[in-house]
């Protein structure tokens, strides 16, 4: 394998601190940037991630053009937050509603193309305990400065709980580690430079990711780098070292419904790409087990498996975006 990507498309944040090259570059393009906050339950979190964006992103250095947040549907006081310091909030369902309504972080981003209005879309997950500004910058610096690239993902350390106020300096990723890296490894080496393929934070073109379905759940970031690989090549991507990030994380079980997501997925595309052939359809469910009261008794997890067409096979999406795409032909 020849790791020559891995040298000149892996940057650290620290090459993008300078704001106002950042700004003048895209002022020079004259594109627009939108920040995506998918969020479910984000309470904790979201008002310093919107307070530290805002700050620092738009009223000090104009980098960002707007704040949205995109809601699976809260019970807690997430949305009310979200509104009281100033981003733009909406309920996934609410968006497009003459289409069938899910949940799930793809349904939230794919949805966010309809909404938002930058040609550049930064995507952060809601739930970052560490947040600085580093985490959209880094990944819209990138973007600005190198004409070839047109998706940029975040890497970094993820410290792990291990009990009250402990934590581990590394351990996080195991997903990626166990699961997703060997697929890769099997099929898709050169795409094991990717260092955390997982990683819920990303920017790129909107004419990237307008042209590419979005799996509904877990499986979005997968499908992400191997639709962007194959249609692209793996010379649109880079990666940013942000050093470190911390959230929550989550138990085993969950992680085994997370990896039972990505699995589907992956087998979705190589058999799509007809890279491998499956005689009979892989199933849906995943059987589980927990033990209550000294006895086993069974879970099942079903994965609905839907995934949103490019969005720009939408209708109403390409009455409201037709002029829209800036960057140049992408199509190979």
């Amino acid at each position: 394998m020849n790791d020559n990507w891995l040298k000149k498309n892996t940057f650290h944040f620290s090459e993008f601190k300078n704001l106002q090259l950042l700004v003048e570059a895209k002022q020079r393009k004259k594109l627009s940037i939108s920040l995506c906050l998918p969020t479910l339950n984000e309470e904790k979190t979201i008002a310093k991630e919107i307070i530290i964006m805002k700050s620092e992103l738009m009223s000090r250095y104009p980098l960002l053009d707007e704040i949205v947040v995109i809601d699976s549907g809260s019970t807690d006081r997430t949305m009310e937050i979200a509104k009281s310091f100033g981003a733009d909030v909406y309920e996934a369902r609410q968006i497009l509603p003459h289409l069938k309504p899910y949940k799930g972080k793809g349904e939230n981003l794919w949805k966010a193309l309809y909404i938002t209005k930058g040609d550049i879309i930064v995507y952060i997950d809601a739930d970052i305990k560490n947040i600085h500004h580093r985490f959209a910058y880094a990944l819209i610096g990138p973007l600005l400065l190198n004409d070839k690239i047109k998706y940029a993902k975040a890497f970094y350390d993820r410290p792990i709980s291990i009990g009250k106020n402990r934590m581990r300096p590394t351990g996080g990723g195991r997903v990626t580690e166990l699961v997703i890296r060997p697929l890769f490894s099997l099929h898709f080496p050169e795409l094991t430079q990717i260092i955390q393929p997982l990683s819920g934070e990303y920017a790129g073109y909107r004419d990237i990711f307008e042209k590419i379905p979005f799996p509904i759940g877990y499986g979005v970031e997968t499908a992400m780098i191997l639709d962007i690989y194959n249609k692209w090549g793996l010379d649109v991507i880079a990666q940013v070292d942000l050093e470190r990030r911390v959230h929550r994380n989550q138990d085993t079980q969950a992680l085994g419904r997370m990896s039972f997501a990505i699995l589907k997925t992956f087998i979705n595309r190589i058999k799509a790409l007809g890279i491998i052939d499956y005689k009979e359809e892989v199933y849906s469910e995943m059987i589980q087990y927990k033990l209550v009261k000294e006895e086993y008794t069974t879970e099942i997890y079903k994965l609905d498996g839907f995934e949103r067409p490019p969005i720009i096979e939408i209708p109403e999406y390409r009455e409201k975006f037709i002029s829209f795409p800036k960057t140049g032909n992408l199509e190979r």
